[in-house]
Formats: structure tokens, sequence, C-alpha cells
């Protein structure tokens, strides 16, 4: 599934999700439910194992387009574009498969938002991120930053919509690392590889995992991870990793 909103592409098992609405990659309708198709068909595709999401041109997404914003005069139509607002990270955040933002320029409000979905973050020196919606209404935003800066941090973003570089975040320890932008893709790319040749099985298991014990206290995620263990010790794969292992090979794995 792809679209002209957003482009995906796939090689070596790694796919490229590109959005694509030039000339800020501003987040519609389309936009909304393309992403959506493209990560519940991802978590389904064998010849996938990773995505890295990314933005067309010199920016990542600049947010929603506020020409597409709900009247709430019109019946259904807020409820409408929250339920689908909210489910575009939820495509992201639940997509079976580990997904890399790879954040070539500004990511504000709804970009933030698909960014913050991503399971590993990486930058470019020229990206700033910012959850300036608070100018207009919230959007759900402070769920997000919550998620990933402290309490007093994370309300000073609200409230005064400032926007942070790249080396600030990187120094907060909420993305992963910053590159010079014209390296920031062969950076994605090569740490999707390296995941793409792990058990499918395993990292499968390992995001599901990873997804629920953020819910959960740490007793009963610890629980939750071991049976995960059981679980995934009985596959081929599993098999295949320790077999490998004593025979000093690279592994084979066929996600099964």
């Amino acid at each position: 599934m792809s679209s002209d909103v957003v482009k995906l592409e796939v090689s070596d098992y790694v796919a490229v999700a590109t959005l694509n609405r030039p000339p800020v990659n501003a987040v519609n309708a389309e936009m909304r439910n393309r992403i959506i198709e493209i990560f519940d068909e991802v978590t389904d595709r064998d010849d996938i194992r990773v995505v890295v999401l990314t933005g067309q041109g010199r920016i990542f997404c600049a947010g929603a387009d506020l020409k597409q914003r709900p009247d709430p005069s019109k019946a259904g139509t807020f409820w409408h574009h929250n339920r689908i607002t909210r489910e575009t990270g939820n495509a992201i955040k639940e997509c079976a498969k580990p997904v890399i933002a790879a954040v070539n320029g500004a990511a504000l409000g709804a970009g933030f938002g698909l960014m913050a979905a991503c399971d590993i973050m990486l930058a470019s020196d020229t990206a700033v991120f910012g959850m300036p919606e608070i100018d207009v209404g919230l959007a759900g935003g402070a769920a997000m930053i919550n998620e990933l800066f402290g309490k007093s941090y994370a309300r000073r973003l609200m409230f005064t919509g400032d926007r942070l570089p790249a080396s600030e975040l990187y120094r907060l320890g909420v993305i992963d690392s910053v590159w010079p932008v014209e390296e920031l893709m062969t950076a994605a790319m090569a740490m999707a590889t390296r995941i793409a040749q792990k058990s499918p099985l395993g990292i499968k298991y390992a995001k599901n995992s990873c997804n629920m014990v953020e819910l959960m206290p740490a007793k009963d995620a610890y629980r939750f991870e071991q049976n995960f263990t059981y679980e995934l010790a009985k596959t081929e794969d599993a098999k295949e990793a320790r077999a490998a292992q004593l025979e000093k090979r690279k592994p084979v794995f066929k996600g099964r």
C-alpha cells in the first residue's frame, strides 16, 4: 500500500515510508488514513522486518493541516478528526515491526506525535521539535510530551510552545543520535539493516513486550517478559540462533 502522500519502498526486508505533502508534509485526513493502512499492512508482510519513517524534502512534518481543522458545529466531525489522529500514532506504535524515525527537519505538533510514536528516533542536525498546538488547542500533545520529558520540562514546552533543536533532545536522552542531514538516512538504514538481520519473531516479541511493560508495575512486567521468553524459546528461530552460536556461523532466520 502506498500513495502520493506517503511513499513506501521495500528492499532487503527494510521498508522506507516517506511523508510526501510538500512543502511542509502537513498531516491531512488522506495522510492519516494512508499511514494507518500502510502500518497495518506492514505488520502482516513477511518481506518487511523494520520500517524507517522520514519526510520528503527538508522538513519531517510541520504539523497538521490547519485548513482541515474540523468545525465543531457540524455533528461528528470533530470526534472523527480526533479519532483518526489518535489512530495514526497507534498504527505506528502497535505495528509489529520496529519503526525508526529519521527526522530530517522540523517535527512540530502532529509531526512531533508521529516521531514520538516510533521505536527509535534519529535526527539531523537541522531538525527542531515542538508541540505548538497550545496556541490553538491541545490535540492530546501532553501525553506524548509527558512520556518523553520530566514534569517541569514537559509543562514548559506545553505552556510556551518552545522549539528545541535536535542537540537538546539528544542531551536529554529523548532521541538516539544526531547526524549531519546528508548522513541521516545512511545511519537510519544501517540501523534498520542490523535489526532486519535478527530473528523476526524475536523482534516481534521484543516490541510487543516493550509496548506492554510500559503500562505495568515492574513485578508484573518481569513476569510478562518471562512468559514471552518461554514462548519464543519454542520457536524454530530460537533453535536456529542457539545452533548458529554453537557452530560459530551466521544464523538464517525464517520467522517461525
